[in-house]
């Protein structure tokens, strides 16, 4: 990154940099947005709508507006089935799932909430949609999912996931954005609502047991045997997230050796040390956020974390500590292809377009058919619902894989899955994935990558969006001849949003930030990191010099 680390990354959270958790609800009932702000309008990016209450970005309003908009959308394509819906530990995670239940049940909705109030994580959504909807053409689920990922604690989220149970697309996604602020902008008159605790006893709100769908049949994804054969001593720290109740069920319903080091659930997550710019965010991939972890890492044969709504993952091996998110999704792709014998046997491995090239490497010598797309995990969601993929996975710690028998288990990210297969990976070859990606380096070449941020206008953002190939002039990269400019991904042709380089020893992708005045470069090499200073120097250079014409 550019910016420079915060000097309390790391450290355990100090008390004034925690949120006041009174202030922020009553800022989600008390504040109304302003539709004419664009700040304050309701926005799907890659993963829903996101925001604070204090910043008017993620209210009462949002909520109704979105799940109204989510109904007609409903209605408009016959998706009548039952409604799986699920909430995060953050703390307007709860507030939003009681406002949109009052929609739900007022528009006739059949919806199934968690039993107990449990905490579900998103990819307990989507299997509980795939499970349902599994031999039926009509009559179909969908579902919403309430969380900000692993934003600060301050964020709210809001996801839906149609019947195919992975994130809606941008078609689906920008029909409701359209309708949402529309509705907002006449204060929610064409809302329909009904009191919460009507809502909760009608006769169309009923209590699914998430839990024990979802750990009954991982055993299905994950060789549970061989993990419990081995005796490896497992480690896991839900980071106060929505699975923080999954693991001792899974643990001991496949009685592993696998130990929760801590299953606080506080929305003020003051557990967490600070990640790099001084704020509190449960990111399973950054060294910072996961300092703790990373402390136990003799303590276990591997451990890991998943962030709030368990779609991510975060490994922690006594050979290395922390992955890299590329490191270990190589490793995932190596071992998958090779075990799962039960996939198609043209199952293609996904991968984005800022993901690690050593992924092409290790399709390419496994004879795997590489499907490289756009940032998003939509893109995935077709071929693991028919089985054309295996594997799908992106730089930022986000996988989901088939069943043994190559049947979609989730259509969106898992990182309760992900974890689970690094313990079965180290049982099954005797070495942890830290170990697996040294060999990997020293058989197809080792990387350098990293990622940095530059400034950029609006205007400079939407140019950059919009690029065309001719716009990229030079014909060299770090002093090699450019093999490929890329502005639509090789396995679909959807743009990127963005630009891709790529030379002989090394790419560089730029794409603009979908939330902050900046475009992100992506750079790797695989001949050393002088070479990868190289290729971020001339990115910058190539972009800087596209965005002036």
């Amino acid at each position: 990154m550019t910016s420079r680390v915060h000097k309390l990354a790391g450290q355990p959270a100090p008390v004034d940099r925690l949120v006041n958790i009174p202030r922020l609800i009553t800022a989600y009932y008390s504040e109304q947005p302003d539709v004419r702000e664009a700040a304050q309008r309701v926005a799907f990016g890659t993963s829903g709508h996101r925001g604070s209450s204090f910043d008017l970005s993620f209210n009462e309003a949002h909520v109704l507006a979105i799940t109204q908009a989510i109904c007609a959308y409903r209605k408009l394509h016959d998706i009548n089935g039952p409604l799986f819906i699920g909430f995060d530990t953050h703390a307007l995670s709860a507030p939003a799932f009681a406002t949109a239940l009052e929609v739900l049940a007022a528009n006739g909705v059949e919806v199934m909430i968690s039993a107990d109030d449990e905490y579900t994580p998103t990819p307990a959504i989507s299997h509980a949609i795939l499970k349902y909807n599994r031999g039926r053409s009509t009559g179909l689920a969908d579902g919403i999912v309430i969380t900000p990922s692993h934003n600060p604690p301050d964020s709210g989220g809001f996801k839906y996931n149609p019947p195919d149970g992975g994130p809606a697309d941008t078609q689906v996604t920008s029909w409701m954005e359209a309708l949402a602020n529309e509705l907002m902008g006449a204060r929610s008159s064409g809302v329909a609502r009904m009191e919460y605790a009507k809502a909760r006893r009608a006769a169309t709100t009923h209590a699914h047991d998430y839990v024990e769908s979802y750990v009954s049949d991982i055993g299905n994804v994950i060789d549970m045997d061989v993990i419990r054969g081995s005796k490896i001593r497992l480690g896991v720290d839900p980071l106060g997230g929505a699975g923080v109740h999954y693991w001792a069920r899974i643990a001991e319903r496949y009685k592993l050796d696998l130990r929760v080091v801590n299953d606080e659930v506080d929305p003020t997550f003051r557990f967490m040390t600070l990640d790099w710019d001084g704020k509190i965010r449960m990111d399973p991939s950054s060294a910072y956020a996961m300092h703790r972890l990373i402390a136990l890492k003799d303590s276990y044969d591997v451990a890991f974390a998943c962030d709030t709504d368990h779609d991510r993952h975060g490994i922690v091996t006594a050979s290395c500590g922390l992955m890299p998110p590329n490191h270990y999704l190589s490793v995932a792709v190596d071992y998958l292809f090779r075990r799962r014998t039960g996939w198609k046997a043209d199952a293609a491995v996904g991968k984005t377009v800022v993901s690690s090239a050593m992924i092409d490497r290790v399709a390419s010598r496994l004879g795997k058919r590489l499907y490289e797309v756009p940032v998003g995990f939509k893109w995935y969601v077709a071929g693991l619902l028919d089985g054309s993929l295996g594997f799908g996975g992106e730089e930022s710690a986000g996988a989901s894989f088939n069943r043994f028998d190559g049947s979609a288990w989730s259509t969106d990210k898992d990182g309760i899955a992900a974890a689970l297969l690094s313990a079965e990976i180290t049982a099954q070859t005797g070495r942890d994935p830290g170990q697996a990606y040294r060999e990997l380096a020293r058989e197809l070449g080792e990387p350098f990558a990293n990622r940095v941020d530059a400034p950029a206008t609006p205007a400079q953002k939407k140019k950059l969006g919009l690029l065309d190939r001719a716009q990229i002039r030079t014909t060299e990269l770090a002093g090699e001849k450019i093999d490929q400019v890329l502005t639509h991904a090789p396995g679909n042709n959807a743009p990127i949003g963005g630009v891709k380089v790529t030379s002989k020893s090394g790419w560089f992708a730029a794409r603009p930030s979908g939330t902050e005045n900046i475009y992100k470069i992506y750079a790797e090499s695989f001949r050393d990191e002088a070479h990868l200073q190289r290729l971020l120097a001339d990115a910058q250079t190539v972009v800087d010099a596209a965005l002036a014409q």
